[in-house]
């Protein structure tokens, strides 16, 4: 590797280490950085060696993150996942991640923070009103289906 790619290195690096990182963050911003094809790889194969990017990792701590602090859905966790081209397998680990104790009570939190906000006088609409708001948030219809 030559000099440039040196300095590139350390950048990604540092872009590694400020948080989680998917390989496709890391990819773009070696691209944005017009660098190609096989210094591409092996800058990519360095930062996994040196644990710097572990996609698993990533997974794990963006479900999570996500989860706890946008108070997300698993449904829309995946489907960001899949934007991100992050593989199958660490999909279900970050999956995993997230604890199912926590998960179904956050859902109730948010159905009755939610419903008690609501000002229509006929039932029906708030319960329809919470139901489209939790879906939108990635919440599973069966899941939500059971709290009402």
């Amino acid at each position: 590797m030559d000099t440039s790619s040196n300095i590139v290195l350390e950048k990604l690096k540092a872009f590694c280490v400020y948080r989680e990182r998917c390989h496709q963050e890391v990819r773009s911003k070696l691209l944005a950085e017009k660098i190609y094809g096989e210094e591409l790889e092996e800058i990519m194969s360095i930062l996994i060696q040196e644990n710097f990017l572990n996609e698993e990792r990533f997974a794990m701590a963006y479900a999570v993150g996500k989860f706890r602090q946008n108070k997300w859905g698993k449904t829309k966790i995946k489907m960001e996942f899949l934007r991100l081209n992050v593989s199958t397998y660490c999909i279900n680990k970050g999956m995993e991640a997230i604890d199912e104790e926590e998960y179904e009570e956050t859902i109730e939190n948010l159905w009755n923070k939610k419903y008690e906000t609501l000002r229509d006088s006929k039932e029906f609409v708030k319960k329809q009103k919470t139901l489209n708001y939790l879906l939108s948030k990635g919440f599973e219809y069966e899941l939500i289906k059971n709290l009402m």
